[in-house]
């Protein structure tokens, strides 16, 4: 496994990243010690940096595989509080539900443009406050958004950043792959620590995995990549691949069968939450109940999150 310095910070950190996203309730919603165990089994194939938010509600499964570990792991999540105190309360229930005392980083979540930025600062501010403290050892921002990543390279504040990039350029949501490869090379050059999401699209990707992940590992402006993995197939594999290896026939063949697509549940009341938060305008409400465009859904999963009937989930 390669490792990075992340940046201008003092974090090493694998080439392979774990995405946890996966694993929780907005996706495959694992038990907690299935969860656990698949982040132990990639910690033991050497990765050491693992990716989540508090939106994502994983935080015990990462607490879990930590009081089992023999080996670090450094921990990056993120927050869409705005305020200075909800800030605050976002690292401390990290800190509390992770069961560390320190954060490695903690980031601004899904930032879009300067504007969001800008209403972000009171958040920023805690965290530099934070960091101060001895409470984080870093601050960053996520964005999909070429605007966001070009803000962010001239921010003294922000130390990494977690852009979307992708072969296709698939969920970016303003400019072109080009735009966003010229941002981020920009901010790698100005110091940022840089490492990428959605390298596979949300699984659209798969299909033309090795041409996605070939593109990524040759784009110099990346010190790590988080890639979603919620199994043992999937974690050997993504493993062999960052490592230059050839996977498993059997893993390949049982990977390949695996089909991911959104399901919304029967009992749907078209409520229209996912709809209005789904930031790819994938959703939409017919006869009722929510409906899926799986040409623009990314498979993300966010939505699972604003249902308040528990009826959408990834499989």
């Amino acid at each position: 496994m390669q490792y990075n310095k992340l940046g201008c910070t003092n974090l090493i950190v694998s080439k392979l990243c774990f995405g946890s996203l996966t694993i929780g309730p907005l996706q495959a919603n694992l038990s907690i010690e299935d969860g656990a165990d698949i982040i132990l089994y990639a910690m033991e194939l050497g990765v050491n940096f693992i990716d989540t938010a508090e939106f994502y509600s994983n935080y015990r499964y990462i607490n879990r595989a930590l009081k089992k570990a023999k080996a670090e792991l450094i921990i990056s999540t993120k927050s869409y509080a705005y305020t200075y105190e909800g800030m605050k309360q976002s690292v401390e229930k990290a800190r509390k539900e992770i069961g560390k005392d320190i954060i490695d980083i903690f980031m601004l979540h899904e930032q879009e443009t300067k504007l969001t930025l800008k209403g972000h600062r009171e958040a920023l501010e805690y965290l530099v406050d934070a960091k101060a403290k001895g409470l984080i050892k870093a601050i960053g921002v996520s964005t999909h958004t070429v605007e966001v990543v070009n803000a962010a390279a001239d921010m003294q504040e922000i130390e990494i950043i977690h852009p979307l990039i992708n072969f296709k350029g698939l969920g970016i949501k303003d400019g072109t792959l080009h735009d966003m490869e010229i941002a981020i090379q920009k901010a790698y050059k100005n110091g940022k620590g840089i490492y990428g999401m959605k390298a596979l699209g949300g699984g659209n990707l798969i299909k033309n995995k090795e041409q996605a992940f070939s593109y990524i590992l040759s784009f110099p402006y990346l010190d790590s990549v988080a890639v979603g993995m919620q199994s043992r197939d999937e974690v050997m594999a993504n493993v062999n691949i960052f490592e230059g290896k050839t996977v498993n026939p059997d893993i390949q063949k049982r990977l390949s069968k695996k089909k991911r697509k959104l399901l919304v549940e029967d009992w749907c009341q078209g409520c229209g939450e996912c709809v209005r938060h789904c930031r790819y305008n994938a959703l939409s409400i017919h006869n009722g109940r929510s409906v899926v465009n799986p040409k623009a859904c990314i498979l993300c999963g966010y939505c699972a999150g604003y249902c308040p009937e528990f009826c959408i989930k990834i499989f």
